[in-house]
C-alpha cells in the first residue's frame, strides 16, 4: 500500500472556501501555520492513502514561501497549488493551465549587470515536476502549458502585460507560484501548479479577476483531490 503525504498551498480565502467546504464534509482537523488558516485530512484509495494538510497561505511571494517551507519542513512529499491567474499569452479567460516553468518578474538586478531575473550563483528558472504535470494532463482536459511568471503585483495594464510577454514568452502571470517552485526546486520536492485563467491582465482585469473569484466555484479544488487520488 502506497502511503504519500501531500502539501497544497492556497493564497486568497475567496480561492480556499470551497475547498474548506468540500473537506469540512468528512473527517479533518484545523491546522494552524502562523496563525493561517488550514485543514488536516486524509484521502484513501484502493492503492493506499495521503496525508493531505492545506493552508491559506495569503498573497504574494512571501506568505507562498513560508508556507512552502514549513510544509517542506514536515515532511511533504508533493507540493501543490491552485488559484486564479492573468492571462497573458496564446490563453483565454476561464482556461486551466499547469506551469511547466516559473520565473520571479520582479526580481532585478539588471543595475549591477545581471539579466531581468537572473539570481547570482543560483537557479532562477524552475520547473515543474514531470510526473505531477503528467498526472494532471490526465486528469483535466484541454490543459495548457506554457511558462508563469510571479512578482508581488497585481498585473492590470496593457503595458506590462506585454513586457511580461516580450521578456520572458509568459502564458500567465501570478503572485505565488515562482516562490513556491523557488522551495520546491531547492529541497527536491516535487511541485506543481493548476490555475484558472481570470482575466487578461490588462485594462480591465481587476473586474474580471473579482467576479471570477468571487463564483465560489468548486472546479479547482475538485480537480486538486482528483490529482491527488491519482498520486496515491
Amino acid at each position: 500500500m502506497k502511503n504519500i503525504k501531500v502539501g497544497i498551498i492556497v493564497a486568497d480565502l475567496d480561492e480556499y472556501k470551497p475547498f474548506a467546504e468540500i473537506i469540512e464534509r468528512d473527517n479533518y482537523e484545523n491546522y494552524s501555520f502562523l496563525g493561517r488558516k488550514g485543514h488536516k485530512f486524509g484521502i484513501k484509495t484502493s492503492n493506499g492513502q495521503a496525508e493531505v494538510i492545506s493552508i491559506l497561505c495569503g498573497i504574494g511571494k512571501v506568505n507562498a514561501t513560508a508556507a512552502a517551507m514549513h510544509l517542506v519542513d514536515i515532511g511533504c512529499d508533493y507540493l501543490l497549488n491552485y488559484g486564479l491567474s492573468g492571462g497573458i499569452s496564446n490563453i483565454r479567460r476561464g482556461e486551466l493551465t499547469a506551469p511547466d516553468k516559473f520565473l520571479e518578474h520582479d526580481f532585478d538586478l539588471t543595475g549591477i549587470g545581471y539579466k531581468l531575473c537572473e539570481k547570482p550563483l543560483q537557479e532562477y528558472i524552475y520547473d515543474a515536476d514531470n510526473y505531477l504535470l503528467e498526472t494532471t494532463k490526465n486528469v483535466v482536459p484541454n490543459l495548457k502549458i506554457g511558462t508563469a511568471v510571479s512578482g508581488d503585483h497585481f498585473i492590470c495594464d496593457s503595458i506590462t502585460r506585454d513586457s511580461l510577454y516580450k521578456n520572458f514568452s509568459a502564458m500567465s502571470c501570478d503572485m505565488e507560484t515562482a516562490a513556491i517552485a523557488y522551495v520546491a526546486s531547492y529541497s527536491n520536492t516535487p511541485f506543481l501548479a493548476l490555475r484558472r485563467i481570470s482575466d487578461d491582465a490588462g485594462d480591465n482585469a481587476t473586474d474580471s479577476y473579482r467576479e471570477m473569484n468571487q463564483q465560489d466555484d468548486t472546479l479547482l479544488s475538485d480537480y486538486i483531490l482528483q490529482i491527488i487520488k491519482e498520486l496515491i
